[in-house]
């Protein structure tokens, strides 16, 4: 059995003392859950899912605590403090990820956040985090199709838009145009793809595009109606922010989505809003 540090692993448990319980690491030997880990019930020979990481002493260790980035992964995390090798981000656990001087692009500042991988050094066998993260992004080709659904990370902002991270491996970007909502580096949210191109390079949006979108939406806004004493308090004179506050969409989609509506007899549209017939 081959441990696999800054993931979670499962592990058996092989016996308890006073400051914790040893879980079987297998060629790594025991490996210890500190006490303030331990879940509340056990049983020796049980098998936990926890997060294998490096403590003080370089000793492995293990905790039931879920961190903010596992190794192989994207996140944005913030600086807790700096020191004359680099700075010490937050990842969610006790010790703090080291990302060294070499591997960040501008020196990192106490307080601010920035997006990072987290990785395994192979000369110190230490978990880092690097910001330069387009070194670790897939050159692969893409395996996308047009409005597949995807997970991204907002990334950086060019004079073009956004460059995003699709699901923990891929670049994309949205185009500035495309952007109906504040973004803030670090922001996680579904987006969808617009297109692959030859060179690899991939174009998402923030909604779904075509006739689909506005269809589902429809359905969800009729469905919110029908939930709220058949009334709707926004309309196409709302402010994009607050239709965006409610439904998660941009005011585009929001008034082809109205329209269709009102062709379908289902609703009229008031000075004070929307409302079901």
């Amino acid at each position: 059995m081959a441990i696999e540090l800054g993931k979670f692993n499962s592990l058996e448990i092989v016996k308890e003392v006073d400051f914790g319980l040893y879980l079987d690491g297998g060629d790594e030997g025991e490996i210890l859950l500190p006490a303030r880990y331990v879940p509340y019930q056990y049983e020796i020979g049980q098998k936990l899912d926890v997060f294998i990481y490096l403590d003080n002493e370089e000793r492995l260790v293990a905790t039931t605590l879920k961190p903010y980035v596992q190794v192989g992964e994207f996140a944005c995390l913030q600086v807790s403090w700096v020191n004359q090798y680099g700075a010490f981000l937050d990842w969610g656990l006790m010790k703090d990820l080291f990302c060294p001087f070499r591997e960040q692009k501008h020196k990192m500042e106490v307080g601010h956040k920035y997006v990072i991988h987290a990785h395994v050094d192979q000369d110190s066998f230490r978990i880092m985090a690097s910001a330069k993260v387009e070194h670790y992004l897939s050159t692969d080709m893409p395996p996308y199709q047009p409005d597949d659904e995807v997970d991204i990370l907002v990334w950086q902002h060019t004079h073009l838009g956004y460059k995003v991270i699709i699901d923990n491996k891929y670049q994309g970007l949205v185009y500035e145009n495309q952007v109906f909502r504040p973004l803030e580096i670090g922001d996680k949210m579904k987006g969808y793809i617009m297109q692959v191109r030859e060179d690899g390079k991939v174009d998402v949006a923030l909604q779904k595009n075509g006739r689909q979108q506005t269809l589902d939406f429809a359905d969800t806004l009729y469905n919110y109606m029908e939930r709220n004493g058949g009334r709707c308090y926004l309309h196409d004179k709302s402010p994009a922010e607050e239709i965006y506050e409610r439904f998660k969409v941009s005011k585009k989609v929001f008034k082809k989505a109205v329209g269709d509506l009102y062709k379908r007899r289902l609703i009229e549209i008031t000075d004070s809003g929307l409302r079901l017939l």
